[in-house]
């Protein structure tokens, strides 16, 4: 069980030494005559940088923050969770299989907010008690990990090493910090734009939610914080 452990766990393990002065070097060199590598040996002070990238990217030049990658390690995230994270396309996934990991007596898992309000905890611990003992006997009759999986539920945890530029991470924040997305994958993605936050605190204005960065609210059904997008 997961009560008492803060889920998701995110650390940001791998991050570009000066992202900025790399987007700067990557947007001057677009529009320089000189040698990249003369562009980098220069000794430009962050707020010019910083104009120029922000400009940059004002212009839709997104192809500049490319070159940026972070790496992230992820635990304590359900199945369900992952399965949405990795539908984004230009993200490097390593996730722990459940074809050859095989459990050891109660499998960790996710139990949301939801099913604790309604009064269904007891049963749905329950349910995953009963699930992880048919599991057991599964095994201990040699049926491969690979079989016996198919009853673990989607609220079953997993671990993950993810990786990503940044062109994609403010793409990933941008929808998944919106309160239309699952609260899980909206708390996961929080904790990983706040680390990177920590690092380079100039990019807090675009690792927010779709409609901060645009000012409107394209989704269906709008929370209200900002108008709806006007057709």
């Amino acid at each position: 069980m997961t009560e008492n452990k803060e889920f998701p766990m995110v650390s940001l393990i791998n991050a570009p030494e000066n992202p900025l002065k790399t987007i700067y070097l990557a947007c001057r060199t677009c529009y320089s005559a000189d040698y990249p590598c003369n562009i980098w040996e220069k000794d430009v002070d962050d707020a010019k940088m910083l104009k120029l990238v922000k400009k940059v990217l004002q212009s839709g030049h997104h192809s500049t923050i490319e070159h940026c990658q972070y790496v992230f390690t992820i635990s304590g995230v359900s199945r369900a969770c992952t399965h949405q994270l990795v539908r984004h396309r230009h993200m490097s996934f390593s996730q722990k299989s459940q074809r050859y990991v095989v459990e050891q007596g109660q499998f960790e898992y996710i139990t949301p907010q939801t099913i604790k309000n309604a009064g269904f905890e007891d049963e749905y611990h329950v349910f995953m008690k009963n699930t992880a003992e048919f599991y057991d006997k599964m095994i201990e009759k040699r049926i491969p990990a690979e079989d016996a999986r198919f009853i673990l539920p989607n609220a079953a945890t997993s671990s993950l090493v993810a990786s990503l530029n940044l062109r994609e991470m403010i793409h990933l924040a941008n929808l998944r910090l919106c309160v239309s997305a699952q609260h899980e994958i909206r708390k996961l993605v929080k904790k990983m734009c706040d680390l990177v936050v920590k690092k380079e605190p100039w990019l807090g204005e675009y690792l927010v939610p779709k409609c901060e960065k645009n000012g409107f609210c394209d989704e269906i059904k709008s929370c209200g914080r900002f108008p709806q997008k006007v057709e």
